[in-house]
């Protein structure tokens, strides 16, 4: 596969393509709605806050408890029913009949148990697209998923502004049971992927290979760092902060269309550490305080820089054994997300010490030292006079040894 098209080609990656944008913007309106909600009865910052980033902060729990679930289960019947369960959670949110506490537990439940759901999306993904296909099928899905945040901020924007929160809590409601029934109709029923007790001796097996390791820092680690100076888009620009979201957005898109689409597999290896250089050096000049204009334009140039992440997301599927697949993809993205929330809530608690733009900078200096640190697991493999590529660390990882980079 070499083009959206044929990506597009395929009825079910369509269906899960469609129902996956269509969650994100019912979960971003939730997100926001809910925030608006807390600040509201309570009128703490804080716990606006941590309920906007309450559902990312125990999905690397969850994916190391209970990701093996992911590949033991029909794919189906999961996606579709924990929209289902998603749907009631929102609306039990909506009707108000809980303290801001009980709230925010239920979030976090939530996002513990949406783990797994996340890790059989993207193991189906690569079921449903092998070789190249996957690298194009997660390049269109980034790209859609941006729009989507976009698409649902401004949703739930609205209707915060004509209705209150309660509304958009209503509609994050009734996307998810449109979404349960798109992967309802649109999946054909399969089996799991491999059968067995779940336990935690899955994820250490992935955390003891330390090829495989350090591929799950290298995307979680430099990224989350910069998506830690983005949580200060709003201290720095106020009121205009949303000309750097939507900057960052459209970098972010245009990074994932020109290198999902126009790269080869080896030439994706090969730019993974110059892009993220890139997506950290733009903010160090944050730290000469640029108006906001001049500000978008490095959030954009930076923001390019995310597109590093597709051939390191390669790499690592190819570092993981297939019957592992769903529990490997599920660590790897909830591990990115809990991260990004832990690197917001840090960079939060810099700026109340340090100027905010200032913050920005060294978000970007450690997130550059990471990057050096982990340039063993960026660069490409060197060849071998057999051929090309990396050694087959499926192999390496069952049997104990670890892939060579």
């Amino acid at each position: 596969m070499r083009t959206y098209r044929e990506v597009l080609a395929v009825g079910e990656f369509r269906a899960l393509f469609a129902g996956s944008t269509a969650g994100v913007a019912g979960t971003t309106m939730t997100m926001l709605a809910l925030s608006s909600l807390v600040y509201a009865h309570t009128g703490s910052p804080f716990l606006a806050a941590v309920a906007y980033l309450a559902g990312f902060l125990p999905q690397a729990l969850g994916a190391l408890v209970l990701g093996g679930l992911a590949d033991r289960l029909p794919p189906r019947p999961l996606l579709a029913g924990w929209e289902v369960v998603r749907a009631c959670a929102v609306a039990t949110l909506a009707l108000g009949v809980l303290p801001v506490s009980a709230m925010l537990a239920l979030v976090m439940a939530v996002g513990l148990l949406d783990s797994v759901a996340g890790a059989a999306r993207m193991a189906l993904v690569a079921d449903l697209l092998p070789g190249n296909g996957y690298v194009l099928g997660r390049s269109l899905l980034n790209i859609a998923v941006g729009a989507m945040q976009i698409a649902g901020f401004g949703g739930a924007g609205l209707l915060l502004t004509l209705i209150g929160p309660r509304a958009a809590l209503w509609a994050g409601a009734g996307t998810a049971l449109l979404v349960a029934l798109v992967f309802r109709l649109g999946l054909r029923a399969r089996g799991p992927r491999t059968t067995g007790r779940p336990s935690f001796a899955g994820a250490a097996k992935l955390l003891r290979d330390a090829g495989v390791r350090g591929l799950l820092l290298a995307q979680w680690v430099p990224n989350g760092l910069i998506v830690g100076a983005e949580a200060m888009y709003v201290p720095f620009a106020g009121d205009s902060a949303g000309v750097l979201f939507v900057a960052a957005a459209a970098g972010m898109l245009a990074g994932d269309a020109v290198i999902g689409r126009w790269t080869t597999p080896e030439s994706r290896l090969r730019l993974a550490v110059p892009l993220y250089v890139l997506l950290a050096v733009p903010y160090l000049l944050f730290a000469f305080d640029p108006g906001v204009w001049p500000a978008a334009g490095l959030v954009v140039v930076a923001s390019f820089g995310f597109a590093g992440h597709l051939g390191t997301q390669e790499r690592y599927l190819a570092a993981v054994p297939e019957p592992m697949r769903g529990q490997a993809l599920g660590l790897a993205g909830s591990g990115m997300q809990t991260g990004q929330a832990l690197a917001a809530a840090l960079t939060g608690s810099v700026a109340e010490v340090v100027s905010v733009t200032l913050t920005m900078a060294l978000a970007a200096v450690a997130s550059l030292i990471a990057t050096a640190c982990l340039l063993r697991h960026l660069r490409p493999a060197t060849r071998r006079a057999g051929g090309p590529g990396w050694r087959r660390s499926s192999r390496c990882c069952r049997q104990g040894a670890a892939p060579r980079p």
